[in-house]
């Protein structure tokens, strides 16, 4: 057994966790423009070689934080409005880093998170309803989209107004109104 390449490893991940880290402290501090890469490392206490062994630049990085922030939201056992209740509790309650990053230039990058979290929930839920009442799949994929951007609309606006509605109700009763419109469309 090769307990050297272990060490490396561990040391490695270690690295990286402390980027990740020190990353998303200085985006409770300070908007993500203000971040670079000279900065994270001088407050990391490692050199420019080690920051760019694990990351190509500092929008991977928040590529890699918001993969494992949002990441963890998917379908699988769980429908659409409890992902999204979730997603929306978790943006609330990392609110300055999120807020750092929404009014930022990279913004889209985060938009992209939410949508593609939000994305397969919504086609899953949609398919399933349209697949029940034999419905063809093209026109299951147009309404899939209606409701796909009316929710990303949805959360623009959460952001926007700064996070501050009440989850559970405003979700639910979207929840409610694309139930109803999804009986409508899906006849």
């Amino acid at each position: 057994m090769n307990t050297g390449y272990k060490k490396v490893t561990i040391m490695a991940n270690s690295t990286q966790n402390i980027i990740l880290k020190t990353f998303e402290d200085m985006l409770e501090r300070m908007p993500f423009e203000r971040i670079t890469v000279t900065a994270l490392i001088k407050e990391c206490n490692i050199g420019r070689n080690t920051f760019y062994y694990h990351y190509e630049d500092i929008y991977a990085l928040l590529d890699d934080m918001l993969v494992k922030t949002l990441g963890q939201y998917t379908v699988q056992d769980e429908d659409w409005k409890h992902v999204m209740k979730s997603l929306l509790y978790t943006c609330r309650d990392n609110k300055k880093k999120v807020d750092h990053v929404f009014h930022s230039m990279s913004r889209d990058r985060l938009e992209h998170y939410v949508f593609d979290r939000t994305d397969s929930a919504i086609s899953v839920y949609v398919h399933e309803m349209a697949e029940a009442r034999k419905v063809d799949s093209k026109r299951a994929e147009v309404v899939a989209d209606i409701v796909k951007y009316s929710i990303y609309g949805f959360v623009l606006r959460f952001f926007w107004n700064g996070m501050t509605a009440d989850i559970e109700k405003s979700v639910d009763e979207l929840g409610s109104f694309f139930d109803e419109l999804l009986d409508k469309m899906l006849c």
